[in-house]
């Protein structure tokens, strides 16, 4: 039953993520790429009230994420919750009011069975609650590493290729936060409000931060069907490596079974240069920046309702 919860509440947090992704992407794309990297982009977007709806929306996505990670482990949770690609795009064609192609579909399904594939070959389990801080040292500064140098590399490139960069930083840092709100989530469940004591729920703010700035850099540079993909591919690699380094998860053993999992994340790798390549990608990408859709706002209430139900 605790496996149960874990999957139906993983894959609400998809779908609510991929709702309130859109909102957010619809607004920070018209703020203009000049803001990119800069925390004048969040203060500019904190003052727009649909953006603030789709935080609220985004917000809720963590809490259901949290209580999945609460009965599940990281491992099983992640993948699952990094699905939202497969919502995204159906939403965004909607938008557009264009059909999803061949190539579309053929890319959400090699991006989705990558990281399906990736966590049905070897289901993870066992691991430890509470981890030190000594284990996540190394964790923190991989990241940080890799997110600074992918950042540096969006900055002196343009189109895709900006996207893509700024994805892959916002990806490795996302895969971080959700790895300590797993941390955060179990210290509170067995220490209470002491939790404020730990250091774990700080590095959590300091990553839910650093990721906002480098999400919004990456949907304000181009489009959501592009950024989306990356982040949702390379978020719960880095939270899949986490949860069998630091927590200890038990993941495949046997060599044919890595080298299967490494097989799915070619797929999940290939699938995304299909997307790149979509259609609806390039119509997001001419797509005037001032122009911020009506249905916007009625995609948030469509997100709530579902995100109630």
């Amino acid at each position: 039953m605790t496996t149960v919860i874990a999957v139906v509440a993983a894959l609400t947090a998809a779908f609510c993520f991929a709702e309130a992704s859109l909102v957010q992407q619809t607004v920070a794309r018209a703020s203009g790429a000049d803001e990119v990297l800069r925390f004048k982009l969040l203060l500019d977007l904190a003052r727009r009230p649909r953006w603030l709806a789709g935080i609220g929306l985004d917000a809720l996505s963590f809490f259901i994420l949290a209580l999945a990670l609460a009965f599940g482990p990281l491992a099983l949770v992640q993948p699952l919750a990094s699905l939202d690609v497969l919502f995204v795009l159906p939403l965004i064609a909607h938008r557009q009011r264009r059909r999803l192609t061949l190539g579309d579909g053929i890319g959400a399904a090699l991006v989705a069975a990558g990281i399906g594939i990736f966590l049905a070959i070897a289901t993870p389990s066992g691991g430890t609650r509470v981890p030190g801080l000594t284990g996540w040292t190394p964790v923190f500064l991989g990241a940080a590493l890799l997110a600074g140098v992918c950042a540096l590399a969006g900055l002196r490139v343009e189109g895709k290729a900006r996207v893509i960069w700024l994805a892959v930083a916002a990806g490795a840092v996302y895969g971080v936060l959700d790895a300590l709100a797993k941390a955060s989530v179990d210290v509170l469940a067995s220490r209470g409000l002491a939790v404020l004591a730990s250091w774990e729920p700080w590095a959590l703010l300091a990553a839910g931060i650093a990721g906002a700035l480098l999400g919004q850099s990456a949907f304000s540079s181009g489009a959501l069907s592009l950024s989306l993909p990356v982040i949702g591919t390379l978020a719960p690699i880095t939270a899949v490596v986490i949860g069998a380094t630091v927590f200890g998860e038990q993941l495949a053993s046997a060599t044919w079974q890595l080298g299967v999992q490494l097989g799915a994340g070619a797929l999940a790798v290939v699938g995304i240069f299909l997307l790149s390549r979509s259609s609806i990608v390039a119509a997001e990408t001419e797509a005037p920046r001032d122009r911020v859709p009506a249905r916007v706002g009625s995609a948030v209430a469509f997100g709530g309702s579902d995100c109630a139900n």
